[in-house]
């Protein structure tokens, strides 16, 4: 009997029942890393949006931090996409050819 299909709380066999969660995979993409320009719906303040990286939730939190502590900006994560604050593309792209991606600017 599988327990994850039945909406049990409890079991008298297992005790509490845990749902297990589903690991988040990157959308599939071509090897590029694209960045975007964006300032669209930021009242007027500009991000860069960084796509493209096929990592997991932690790597990309850990190369989230390094970028905007080498940029000396904010930023955050959301879908698989990196937020940086500011306009410093020519930083973020020679970072990232460092670490190996090829990289490519798109979107203004």
């Amino acid at each position: 009997m599988n327990f994850s299909e039945l909406n049990l709380v409890y079991s008298t066999d297992l005790g509490k029942i845990k749902k297990e969660k589903e690991k988040e995979v990157a959308p599939k993409s071509d090897g590029i890393v694209r960045l975007h320009r964006q300032s669209k719906g930021r009242k007027g303040k500009g991000v860069i949006l960084i796509k493209g990286l096929q990592l997991d939730v932690a790597d990309l939190k850990l190369l989230a931090k390094e970028i905007k502590k080498r940029c000396a900006t904010g930023g955050a994560i959301k879908d698989f996409v990196i937020e940086i604050q500011g306009d410093d593309r020519e930083l973020i792209q020679q970072l990232l050819e460092k670490k190996g991606y090829k990289v490519k600017f798109s979107g203004g």
